[in-house]
């Protein structure tokens, strides 16, 4: 295997090579990772582990097949930890206790590193009696409130990111507070937001018909179904939130529709699950399957695709028996179902080495047959495992073959499941691929296009500076091996910004017709697309048959995608960004001392009413104005509340101490905001906040957002400090993680090429 590039190395170093507790090296190469990998998948085979260890490791060989990030961090490793990346919890019972306990079961999850996925639709409404207690309910936004804080906690103990996913029902009384929840600064941030649409609503929108808002049977509102879809798109339009999921036609497709109903996502989307439902995931690397590249002769090689199908689909089966699952529930639903999600990643770069424009006839045509290919292969595979091993428990030979999408296989296909029944009760899927795409040389992630064609991310060197190190996409930087550097990239090659949205959401639903489960797929808008234009997404992707539909247009509270320099050729961005925004300089440069104090600063003064206590306390937080920009710079906590005294004078020093050294403070807020207090937090503006110290981590965040320090409540960073003609010449949004301005939006996630930062793995 040719040596990888810096940042693959990195990502594997990071994320998937296995060291010990003192943090020395098990994995000493690469293909040492792929061998622990080979033969934990390997044990679950009852005979010949040898033989399939080394097949397993020849399809994982040259980044052919990445399984999903868990089970390359995971299996083989000794620890006892889960291999599936993401659940749908149970569903919610409409009482307190239920509720608290589906609670808790979320936090064990979230502990163990899985996203989750929850339908809220079954609590009542805001306003609605509770019987028995002689009070009205607090609704299922007042619920999100309490998950998100607990996934912030769960963070801020040292697990990974946490991702969630809730939906709520387009009929539910709740619904337009839930479609405007994420207005509110720093609300829910830790949740993905999706509507579920039916397709009564949708016709109700062409028919320009009322709607019923309902639950349990009652009426709380009628309104137009078109306001309440513009009310959607309004949203989704302003802050990339909520997305779309047509729930009718997930269930309809379901070829398990007989035996469960889905009504929630993973938090990416990918994966539309039952209670309790898991994805466990890997994806065919298709760029790597292309020979002659990109001469007329280019084609991929669809032998090696059948044969890699063919062992990917046994890799993950075998994951099934070998993981951990953070809960019964877990393990039950995967053992009757068997599911699994085999997608491709790397399909832009292989579309260009192929010569063809993404978006485009040929890309379509291509995009259909390989994954036709992969689909067919994927169910022979299962239907000899299932020869082999057995059926899925809860296969049914009639109702299985009478449902779904299963009318649409090939008849020998339906004819070998009946005979011998099939492995897996689901196949495919196209999940997020962004961190094991830059790991495996940095082919294009998933189904998106490909992002940009180069960047330069600055590198953290061991004597403190850094050094900039250009990292270019797998296609180009084969075109430049085979025709030289100086040569103009050729059309063919598109990055996103010279995509239209009907090139994002024609690939999606020419993959969705060989998709079992969705698509984890952004649709990248431009800022100036009018709104009209924008609703039209949306119904395109209704009309052509996907699964749901999520966009992202730059916006003031996620944060702009600007790129206002000119292009060096056609579908090339330039390898540098500006120096001001290429690592911690300007306003968010670190200071060596603290900086001295004016005699005089700006400030302001808030008033926080805890309940729990009988005075009010009272948040002053002074700015100093540096280079033309207004950051923090002390705050003072005042409060006649004498048992507050001693932790908030020790409070007031230390944050006015980490505001004075400079650089980019606003972590203080997440660390406030994370502060779970044991006694129970309070409700306040009909919001539930877990701590005191929380409530001032949120005003400090108002306050730094009212005077620019923050651009985004959503992710807090020093990109709002930068001037503002420094911040437009930025094409990328700034990583919470390194600082760089390389945070792009796809596949339903935030993602940083630089340094492999995912907000969902």
């Amino acid at each position: 295997m040719a040596p990888m590039a810096s940042i693959s190395q990195q990502i594997w170093d990071m994320k998937y090579r296995l060291k010990g507790p003192a943090g020395e090296a098990v994995d000493k190469t690469v293909a040492d990772s792929w061998r622990r990998v080979a033969e934990a998948l390997a044990a679950a085979e009852p005979d010949d582990r040898t033989g399939w260890t080394n097949r397993f490791l020849d399809a994982m060989d040259g980044f052919r097949f990445l399984p999903a990030g868990r089970i390359l961090a995971g299996a083989g490793s000794g620890r006892k930890v889960t291999l599936f990346n993401c659940f749908v919890m149970g569903d919610i019972p409409d009482d307190m206790a239920g509720i608290f306990e589906h609670l808790k079961q979320a936090a064990v999850t979230m502990q163990q590193g899985g996203g989750i996925g929850y339908d809220f639709s079954t609590l009542r409404p805001k306003g609605a009696p509770v019987k028995g207690v002689g009070a009205d309910a607090s609704g299922p936004l007042s619920f999100m409130d309490v998950w998100d804080s607990m996934c912030r906690t769960i963070m801020s103990a040292g697990s990974r990111r946490g991702a969630m996913m809730a939906t709520l029902r387009c009929d539910h009384p709740d619904i337009e507070a839930f479609i405007a929840a994420k207005r509110e600064p720093g609300r829910l941030r830790m949740f993905n937001l999706s509507v579920l649409v039916t397709d009564a609503f949708m016709a109700a929108v062409e028919n320009g018909d009322s709607w019923e808002l309902t639950f349990d049977g009652i009426v709380y509102k009628s309104l137009p179904a078109r306001e309440l879809w513009d009310s959607i798109m309004r949203a989704t339009y302003a802050y990339a939130e909520p997305g779309v999921v047509f729930i009718d036609r997930v269930n309809a497709r379901n070829p398990l529709s007989y035996c469960e109903t889905i009504h929630a996502t993973n938090p990416c989307g990918e994966q539309p699950l039952p209670s309790y439902g898991i994805c466990l995931l890997g994806s065919v690397n298709l760029a790597r399957l292309i020979d002659h590249p990109f001469e007329e002769s280019a084609s991929l090689d669809e032998d090696r695709l059948a044969a890699l199908t063919r062992t990917a689909v046994r890799m993950l089966d075998n994951v099934i028996d070998i993981s951990n699952y953070p809960l019964p529930e877990h393990r039950q639903e995967a053992e009757a179902k068997r599911r699994i999600g085999l997608g491709v990643t790397g399909l832009a770069d292989a579309l260009i080495l192929c010569r063809a424009r993404y978006g485009g006839a040929e890309a379509l045509r291509l995009t259909r047959r390989w994954l036709g290919l992969l689909r067919r292969e994927a169910y022979l595979a299962s239907v000899e495992l299932a020869a082999q091993k057995g059926a899925f428990p809860l296969f049914d030979r009639d109702a299985y073959l009478a449902s779904g999408d299963i009318p649409g296989l090939d008849p020998d296909i339906r004819a070998a499941i009946a005979e011998h029944g099939i492995r897996n009760a689901l196949l495919t899927s196209i999940a997020p691929t962004g961190t094991i795409s830059l790991f495996a040389d940095n082919v294009s992630s998933g189904l998106e296009p490909v992002y940009s064609f180069r960047y330069t991310r600055a590198v953290l060197m061991p004597d403190g500076s850094r050094r900039e190190e250009e990292v270019v996409d797998y296609a180009v930087r084969l075109f430049r091996r085979l025709y030289g550097a100086e040569t103009p990239l050729p059309d063919y090659f598109v990055d996103v910004e010279g995509l239209t949205p009907d090139d994002h959401v024609a690939m999606q639903a020419a993959a969705q017709e060989f998709i079992d489960s969705a698509i984890s797929k952004t649709v990248n808008v431009p800022e100036g697309l009018t709104f009209e234009a924008f609703k039209d997404i949306y119904r395109k992707a209704y009309d052509l048959g996907c699964k749901g539909c999520t966009t992202y247009r730059p916006n003031d509270i996620t944060g702009s995608v600007l790129d206002a320099s000119p292009r060096e050729h056609q579908g090339e961005r330039p390898g540098k960004w500006p120096a001001a925004a290429a690592g911690p300089t300007g306003a968010v440069t670190p200071q060596a001392l603290p900086l001295s104090r004016p005699e005089e600063l700006p400030g302001a003064t808030y008033k926080v009413k805890w309940p729990d206590s009988d005075h009010a306390m009272y948040i002053t937080v002074n700015d100093i104005v540096q280079d033309g920009r207004r950051r923090p710079f002390e705050v003072f906590i005042n409060s006649k509340n004498m048992d507050h005294f001693a932790w908030t004078v020790a409070l007031t020093r230390m944050i006015s101490a980490v505001f004075r050294r400079g650089g980019d403070v606003s972590f203080v807020v997440e660390e406030l905001k994370a502060v779970f207090d044991p006694r129970g937090g309070q409700w306040m503006a009909g919001r539930y906040i877990p701590s005191l110290l929380a409530a001032i981590g949120e005003v400090i965040e108002r306050h730094m957002i009212s005077i620019g320090f923050l651009s985004s409540p959503g992710a807090p960073g020093p990109s709002a400090s930068l001037p503002l003609e420094q911040r437009s010449a930025s094409p990328l949004r700034l990583c919470p993680r390194c600082g760089q301005p390389s945070l792009i939006r796809q596949e339903g996630c935030d993602t940083c090429p630089a340094c492999g930062y995912s907000k969902c793995s």
